[in-house]
């Protein structure tokens, strides 16, 4: 799988290209500040994006998202549970002195069970509320095959969980989600955070201090 991401000041949140080497279908997950370079790499790599995907919708993790729907047309995806952070994205800038782009409306919403696919490969999409109530993991991998990729937003990081003093977040909600829907995905499992670097969930599961009994 062709893999790329990147991350750009103030907040420094990784946007992440994926892409099927045989097809060159591509998604882009969370376009951020780091939108542009990821449109050059598309531009770069010859990829047709078949999605925009959307871990949650805090702003630092749609800003790019009006860019990257410009330069690819790609349909948006969404929990429906956070369209109300995704329509207050300007407004969110706006409490931290920070101008946001509006974002398109979303153009699909996404539906349990139901995988999407580009190229050889598919995405599965998990519920993970308590960072946001539509916070969700995306759980990519070749298709028909559990994916090993879990690109989980804000939710979890290396050593550490996503805040829930935000609107919508839960402390509790959130940590029943790792240890019920994240921790079920295995080990093996590599964890790519919306901040800072990856990880897997058996290192989390071992020794993140937030979710020791």
């Amino acid at each position: 799988m062709l893999f790329e991401t990147r991350a750009a000041a103030p907040f420094f949140k990784n946007g992440f290209l994926l892409g099927c080497e045989t097809t060159r279908k591509a998604i882009v997950i969370d376009p951020g500040d780091e939108a542009q370079e990821l449109v050059d790499l598309i531009e770069r790599g010859r990829l047709t994006v078949d999605y925009i995907l959307l871990t949650h919708a805090h702003m630092d993790h749609v800003s790019g998202v009006a860019r990257m729907k410009r330069a690819t047309g790609a349909p948006i995806g969404l929990h429906h549970d956070d369209l109300f952070l995704y329509d207050l994205a300007v407004q969110q800038g706006l409490m931290f002195g920070y101008t946001v782009e509006p974002p398109p409306k979303p153009d699909f919403f996404y539906q349990a069970g139901v995988p999407l696919a580009f190229g050889r490969y598919e995405v599965r999409v998990h519920h993970t509320p308590g960072h946001s109530p539509g916070g969700v993991a995306l759980q990519v991998g070749p298709a028909g095959t559990n994916g090993r990729d879990v690109f989980v937003g804000d939710s979890l990081f290396a050593g550490s969980i996503g805040r829930t003093d935000l609107t919508g977040g839960d402390a509790d909600t959130l940590i029943n989600s790792i240890r019920t829907v994240l921790f079920a995905l295995g080990d093996d499992a590599v964890v790519y955070p919306g901040h800072g670097p990856q990880t897997t969930i058996g290192e989390e599961r071992r020794n993140n201090p937030f979710l020791q009994e």
